[in-house]
């Protein structure tokens, strides 16, 4: 059995940032592990640009902003494998992977950085009614299919749901030459960032209904039609709202899971509203030396965060190694609750003496706000009060904890993370 320091599972923009960080780090026995035939993760396939502001301080396409970390793997000499899929991680971390030249093979690692990323919710968990013709698609399917394989998915487009990819896709198949007839969301806002909207909806004409959802699929072998209705506040379709659309393609955009199965197996706890890793301030899972990261942890809105958490991830993992794969020690340690507004918070605990200088910390709002104040409660004392002109669901808050600012609040059990009015 192959023993290697850190394994890292998934070679996309997490992987490659957590390896590029643990190297950096100073260890040199890092084996990044990845299933498709070349690393950059699902960036290869977003061709569109918007990537690496905050990282490189300008505009990249994916594959660009993928390939800045793909050099940087290269030219430190991390070690890494292609087509290679991982079966399981066991509590000691020892990972079990195959792949065709190896076939089964097991390696011992000492740290290991979940970083499988995330996919897209199917259509069998949607409920919609109606045949199950051709010429439906998940966006991100559509999205490889035109960007990597070369081929059109439709020409006379519906797309349901406002997820950030069908936002996108909307403007990619009428670049392309599709006509894209309208853009359903069941929520009453949208999912998707507001840059997207602007960009990819209102700037081509395409037509966003909110509280909108397919009540109906019409063709038995190919898509021929599909209508929509209004929601009410249930959710349930209004009778009479009905609107027919002709159309050849409808591409479902409803949302990105985790993807875990791995991280269950494993023993990892999940968190209910997630559906990634419960993690602590190193990123660190319930399974001592098991770390998350990226998608695979919370589904991120920029990329850009994505690395910034990866690079975290891959620091601490040499943290744990240097530090002789103890244990953390859970005495001292404060919960971090998000209520109010917040539906949750990664990471969820902090032991301040593990913490670095500044710790950020992520949520997502659960509804759109509007001139309300994002707060952080020491137990009962409220020590932030920021005021926000805008928050939505599409996008990710954030607030910064200093390690300094803990350590004067002596018996701290409780950090509690929300939203108000005034």
């Amino acid at each position: 059995m192959k023993s290697v320091d850190i394994v890292i599972v998934g070679g996309g923009p997490a992987g490659l940032a957590a390896a590029v960080a643990a190297k950096e780090a100073g260890n040199d026995s890092i084996l990044i592990l990845e299933r498709d035939n070349e690393l950059g993760g699902i960036l290869n396939q977003c061709i569109h640009n918007g990537f690496g502001l905050h990282t490189f301080k300008e505009e990249l396409t994916g594959p660009e902003y993928a390939y800045r970390f793909i050099k940087q793997v290269l030219d430190l000499g991390i070690e890494y494998k292609l087509h290679t899929m991982v079966m399981d991680i066991a509590p000691d971390k020892t990972v079990t992977a195959m792949n065709r030249e190896d076939g089964m093979f097991q390696i011992k690692a000492k740290a290991v950085i979940l970083a499988m990323g995330c996919r897209e919710r199917p259509r069998g968990a949607l409920n919609i009614p109606g045949y199950r013709p051709a010429g439906i698609f998940s966006a991100g399917t559509a999205q490889r299919l035109v960007n990597i394989e070369g081929y059109m998915p439709g020409r006379e487009v519906v797309i349901l749901g406002s997820g950030d990819i069908g936002l996108i896709m909307a403007r990619r198949m009428t670049l392309e030459g599709a006509k894209v007839k309208v853009v359903a969301e069941l929520l009453p806002y949208s999912g998707g960032l507001k840059r997207n909207i602007v960009q990819c909806l209102d700037d081509y004409g395409i037509p966003l209904k909110l509280s909108h959802t397919v009540v109906d699929i019409e063709g038995k072998e190919h898509v021929t039609a599909v209508t929509i209705a209004e929601v009410g506040p249930d959710r349930k379709p209004i009778p009479g709202t009905e609107e027919r659309y002709t159309c050849d393609t409808l591409l479902l955009s409803c949302g990105l899971i985790p993807e875990n199965e791995l991280s269950r197996s494993a023993g990892v706890k999940m968190s209910p509203v997630t559906s990634g890793p419960i993690v602590n301030e190193s990123l660190e899972t319930n399974i001592p030396g098991v770390f998350a990261c990226g998608n695979v942890l919370h589904v991120h809105d920029l990329v850009d965060y994505v690395s910034e958490e990866a690079k975290r991830a891959g620091q601490n993992a040499v943290k744990y190694i240097n530090d002789g794969c103890k244990d953390a020690d859970t005495s001292d340690v404060i919960d971090i609750v998000a209520t109010e507004g917040a539906r949750y918070t990664v990471p969820t605990t902090i032991n301040v003496d593990r913490m670095d200088d500044l710790l950020t910390v992520r949520f997502r709002v659960g509804d759109v706000y509007k001139n309300s104040f994002v707060s952080v409660y020491f137990d009962d004392e409220r020590i932030m009060h920021n005021q926000k002109r805008i928050m939505a669901p599409g996008e990710m808050e954030q607030v910064i904890l200093r390690k300094s600012q803990l350590q004067e609040h002596k018996g701290l059990k409780k950090i509690t993370v929300k939203i108000e009015a005034e």
